[in-house]
């Protein structure tokens, strides 16, 4: 069984990638970049193939990445090569749109899968309404009520129900937390409330409210559509809390999963149907798609930072500048990846 959860991984994965890598490619040869290699995976080649374009197809034995490579991505590397030919000396809306065509992809593609998720089987609504709760739990000794919506969190806006777990998740002064909740009426109203404590099976810890959201479902095309973009936009804003949490110290890097943790969520997945699965393949699409985004060296983010001081400053960077700050992102992410992993393998055991 684990042989064939390690295989579905790798297939979500190389979906993924091939997409956000795609999107890169395409815009690539649109504009007249010349590609070197087109990869999936890292690490060492398993397949090659070289195609009538003259570009090398392939598969790279470690299924956790890819990349494009093309010629003057940050400086002239090809002396031979026409001028025309490098990506640096494409105008900048042309380099714009290539670094960003596979954070768009990977985001259609969620947002395609997400449309039919809903539509086979079903669409939730991502407000915050409680549904059900947990008789003698935390929350059922407060005015809160099934029906409600819960609107804030310690200050945070519960615009989804994603974006509350996150909330509920982070780090609160004496483990009570500050909910706002509107009334089947209309009316807002505050509660205090500390979560019940509860022991796992591993010795761990965890906080328990005792309620769960309202999973009551729409069928049809438009409440499909309307299913895919919310839910896109609540795990895109359940995201960039997690971020700013990890900076102000309020998650962990504990709480942060890696190929390992990914694979058991996967090894669920499995179980629960083809329904779980195709939400995990949207759900790490959008992961993949709003990490690289990000502002951050060596994530087509940071080259598109690079790309606007350029813009604003009316010259190119320094490419020895460049290459040296995206080299020094790159083994930042590795070692932080290498942590991620370790944290993931200690809790198995």
């Amino acid at each position: 069984m684990w042989f064939l959860n390690l295989l579905l991984l790798i297939f979500i994965l190389g979906v993924i990638i091939l997409v956000h890598e795609f999107g890169h490619f395409i815009w690539a040869k649109k504009f007249g970049v010349h590609i070197y290699e087109f990869s999936i995976g890292m690490g060492p080649i398993i397949h090659t193939h070289k195609g009538k374009d003259h570009i090398d197809y392939n598969i790279r034995a470690f299924p956790i990445g890819g990349f494009v490579s093309m010629a003057g991505e940050i400086y002239e590397d090809d002396t031979k090569m026409k001028k025309e030919k490098f990506m640096c000396n494409k105008p900048g809306y042309q380099r714009f749109l290539i670094l960003v065509a596979g954070v768009v992809n990977n985001f259609i593609l969620a947002i395609v899968l997400l449309f039919f998720l809903a539509l086979f089987w079903g669409a939730t609504s991502t407000k915050p309404i409680i549904g059900s709760i947990l008789e003698d739990s935390a929350i059922s000794k407060t005015g809160i009520e099934v029906g409600d919506e819960i609107v804030k969190i310690n200050g945070i806006k519960a615009s989804s129900w994603d974006k509350l777990q996150i909330a509920l998740y982070r780090k609160s002064e004496n483990d009570t937390y500050t909910f706002v909740v509107r009334k089947t009426d209309g009316q807002e109203e505050t509660y205090h409330i500390t979560p019940d404590v509860i022991k796992n099976e591993d010795g761990s810890e965890s906080h328990q409210f005792g309620f769960s959201i309202d999973s009551t479902k729409e069928y049809g095309f438009l409440p499909s559509v309307k299913y895919a973009f919310s839910k896109f936009g609540s795990v895109i804003s359940s995201m960039g809390l997690t971020i700013t949490s990890l900076f102000s110290g309020k998650i962990s890097l504990d709480a942060l999963s890696g190929p390992v943790g990914i694979y058991q969520v996967v090894g669920d997945s499995v179980s629960a149907g083809l329904s779980q699965i195709i939400y995990i393949i949207a759900f790490l699409s959008i992961n993949v798609g709003f990490i690289n985004i990000l502002p951050f060296p060596a994530f087509d983010g940071g080259r598109v930072f690079f790309l606007i001081i350029e813009k604003i400053k009316g010259s190119p960077i320094n490419s020895k500048l460049e290459n040296s700050v995206n080299m020094i992102g790159f083994v930042l992410l590795i070692l932080l990846m290498i942590y991620i992993t370790f944290q993931d393998v200690l809790r198995l055991f």
